[in-house]
């Protein structure tokens, strides 16, 4: 007998002689005394190979607070965890979940518990952010006693089914956290001791060059060089070799050298030694021992005509796990640094959400990281506010100074309001509130201060605008593309450039991959042009708008009129003459200028190189809303008859669960996601001029509330069904169906069999005409066969 039992059996012999004569069952006392008073939890694993299929059991058991009848117990997860849907409907399939009672021992004189059945079943917003997803059981017709057992299985493989796909991204200390509502009165008590389970990356799969995309002549170009899984995870370090070699535009050889990955950490290598030769260099990275490790190929363009020493990459929002994000402050900037081959970071906080300890920490964060000529960073305070205040605007504290958040030097909060866990009291404590008093807790320095409005969950609402501090705008980031968002604020006359970012909240900043549900494309980039890499010179090419913005690719693109370049504000006589220059990954689709009306020019590649034949493209994407839960579930079928599908090749998907296979002789199903992006499929076939082509499918919701083994369809445009024949294709060359919702879209397109540019110049004019507000914005947007997309920042022009 243990110490702790021998004194509560002492203990339980002074009560019984104070109570007198009584009835209770014998030993229930020492044993409930012995129980967590709302219970404990334990599972079966540890660690887990992230994106794989498993079987999870979690077992609550029952605390010395027993579990009345209609009592709940819940177990949650972090909502931005792309964790595939659980299902309670069919045992057989994937990610069923499973409640089951298991009564624990009765003591002499005990009854046994009266709970008949639970009910189980998976609510994503079934608690309180950040651990907002939940699966819920309910008691059902009786209670639990203290000791008894409630066992969750997470992809309950009993009924045949292949398990749970568990999230795709790594994660140090992944959290399954446990309430239980004990007297069923809808109050939950945190169950002690959360679940912890390692998410660990798998095997190498493919390898990311990440680095400068032009420099000038003589300067040093950093590149990293990562080893990464199939999900896009940074593989951990295990030895090995990486073989890299570079060369010239005239395909000589000029670098080869093998470089060995670290034995512990990432497996990630720093290159800066790279030659500095005139032209574009060709950089091809393999690694030796793993065949299955396709070679990876980057670019980089190097003269002495680049308006900076080289292409500066920013990611300024970032979520650590202080609020929504992923691992620490400190892991979230080594990665973007030593994987994402960052030069510029923004540590971002949910301002009601920080705790004001750990904002302090964060910061200190970034001064520990932000080393002037090697890598920059600022902290960022997002504020929250509703789309009916304004929208999601981020606070990028350029200037070396303590920045004013979370209090001014007055005492004043300038949060959205306070709304976090560790919060004193049920009231909500409001601070700046609506944007208008953003904006006034910082206009008395604009210089040190960049607020850019994005989309996010809470977007942004353009009927605000402050010139002075709202620079940027976010269009761009792992919640998707949003051009139009761009196309608005310039088309209201706001001068305002262009951003894009991460707002990562998976631990992997830098252009991040892209995994299931809410973040389902790459993380944006923002290309800056700045004289040198510090604080100062960074900030003020942000709010100079001398910036391009990407969707995740070291690609860039470059605008000039004379001594003016993208960004600029200027007064021009005449006609005005802008040259560009484009600098991809892959092949260049289109490249295409816009104003305040919409498009006025665009080149399109494969017409300029000739259309083949035998070559065509269906394209499709878009998003069905432009508020969170925006991307549209595509499922669909193309069908060719009277024509021979002799390949097809898919480009746009983000990972493997986005696919498309071949059905007999006439078909190609597919399915994919998207979220303003666009998938394609390229076919080559036969007889193309005599052949039909008929396009049909479903354009599915996301699957909020409900069963995710039903279809939700998206009411405006639930089904499609387009038919076209090969002769009306070959006379238009690019055929469009607009679906509405925000920019749904199916077009086919013929393409050509040469080669797209990976580098792009060339100029445009513009008429001297400026619009009711009294100037002209010009912009430039081009886009990959890969749907890699690029923006510049407009220039503003006042024709005299």
């Amino acid at each position: 007998m243990s110490d702790k039992t021998s004194s509560l059996s002492v203990q339980y012999q002074a009560l019984r002689e104070r109570l007198g004569p009584h009835y209770a069952p014998q030993g229930l006392y020492e044993r409930n005394k012995q129980l967590p008073f709302v219970g404990r939890v334990n599972c079966n694993v540890s660690q887990l190979e992230t994106g794989s299929w498993n079987e999870i059991v979690i077992d609550y058991e029952v605390g010395a607070a027993g579990l009345a009848d209609g009592g709940w117990f819940k177990t949650t997860f972090k909502f931005y965890s792309d964790w595939a849907l659980f299902q309670t409907s069919d045992p057989s399939a994937a990610n069923y979940v499973s409640a089951e009672y298991q009564a624990g021992p009765l003591v002499a004189g005990q009854s046994p518990a009266t709970v008949q059945a639970l009910a189980v079943r998976f609510d994503q917003k079934g608690h309180e952010r950040p651990f907002q997803k939940a699966i819920i059981v309910d008691v059902v017709d009786g209670y639990l006693n203290a000791g008894d057992h409630i066992i969750i299985r997470l992809g309950d493989r009993r009924g045949g089914g292949p398990g749970t796909r568990v999230q795709t991204f790594t994660e140090d200390r992944f959290r399954f956290r446990c309430y239980v509502d004990p007297l069923g009165t809808s109050r939950f008590a945190a169950v002690p001791g959360d679940i912890v389970i390692d998410m660990v990356a798998g095997d190498p799969a493919r390898i990311l060059i990440a680095g400068s995309r032009f420099a000038k002549t003589g300067e040093i170009a950093p590149f990293r060089v990562s080893l990464q899984d199939r999900w896009g995870n940074a593989c951990t370090a295990q030895g090995g070799d990486l073989l890299l070699k570079a060369f010239d535009a005239k395909g000589h050889q000029v670098y080869s050298r093998t470089h060995a990955f670290p034995s512990e950490g990432w497996a990630s290598i720093g290159i800066d030694d790279l030659p500095s030769v005139r032209g574009t260099l060709t950089i091809v990275a393999e690694t030796s021992g793993l065949p299955a490790v396709k070679p990876a190929t980057a670019y980089l363009d190097i003269d002495d005509d680049y308006p900076a020493p080289r292409s500066f990459y920013a990611d300024l929002h970032v979520h650590a796990s202080d609020t929504v994000g992923t691992n620490s402050p400190a892991s979230n900037a080594a990665y973007a640094r030593d994987i994402g081959g960052m030069d510029v970071l923004g540590y971002t906080a949910n301002d009601f959400q920080i705790t004001d300890e750990n904002w302090q920490l964060g910061v200190s964060t970034v001064e520990e990281f932000n080393e002037p000529g090697r890598f920059v960073c600022y902290p960022v305070q997002e504020w929250c506010g509703s789309s009916t205040a304004g929208g999601d605007h981020n606070v990028v504290f350029l200037g070396d100074d303590k920045p004013g958040f979370p209090y001014n030097a007055r005492g004043e909060h300038n949060r959205t309001f306070l709304w976090n866990e560790d919060m004193k009291g049920s009231a909500v404590e409001t601070g700046r509130w609506p944007v208008e008093e953003l904006w006034d807790a910082y206009l008395h320095d604009p210089q040190h201060h960049l607020i850019m409005p994005h989309v996010g969950g809470r977007r942004y609402i353009p009927d605000w605008h402050h010139p002075e501090l709202e620079r940027l705008v976010e269009i761009a980031s792992a919640w998707g593309h949003f051009g139009w968002l761009y196309q608005d604020v310039i088309s209201r006359g706001y001068r305002i450039g262009v951003a894009a970012s991460g707002d990562e909240h998976r631990g992997r900043p830098g252009g991040g991959p892209p995994g299931t549900q809410v973040f389902g494309v790459h993380g944006g980039l923002t290309g800056i042009i700045a004289d040198t890499l510090d604080r100062k010179s960074i900030g003020r090419a942000l709010r100079n708008r001398h910036t391009w913005a990407t969707t995740g690719e070291h690609t860039a693109l470059l605008v000039t009129a004379g001594q003016h370049r993208q960004g600029d504000e200027f007064t021009q006589k005449g006609p005005l003459e802008i040259d560009y220059k484009l600098l991809g990954t892959t092949g260049w689709d289109e490249i295409a200028a816009y104003d305040h009306t919409g498009l006025i020019w665009k080149r399109n590649l494969h017409e300029e190189l000739g259309y083949s034949d035998r070559l065509i493209r269906l394209r499709w994407g878009g998003a069905r809303v432009p508020d969170r839960y925006r991307w549209a579930s595509w499922r669909g079928r193309i069908t060719i008859t009277n024509g021979i599908i002799n390949r097809f090749q898919s480009h746009g998907f983000e990972h493997g669960e986005e696919t498309c296979w071949r059905e007999g002789a006439t078909d190609i199903v597919f399915r994919s996601d998207t979220y303003g992006d666009a998938d394609s499929i390229e076919i080559d076939l036969s007889n193309l001029r005599h052949c039909k082509i008929r396009i049909e499918g479903t354009i599915d919701s996301y699957i909020k509330v409900g069963d995710p083994l039903k279809r939700n369809p998206f009411v405006h445009a639930p089904e499609f069904v387009w038919e076209i024949s090969g002769e009306e294709l070959m006379a238009g060359g690019a055929l469009r169906q607009e679906l509405g919702g925000t920019e749904l879209f199916l077009a086919l397109e013929r393409l050509t069999e040469k080669a797209l540019p990976i580098s792009l110049t060339g100029s445009l004019t513009i008429d001297p005409k400026n619009a009711e507000f009294g100037h002209r914005p010009v912009y430039l947007h081009a886009r990959q066969r890969d749907d890699a997309k690029i923006w510049s920042s407009a220039m503003f022009v006042t024709f005299g």
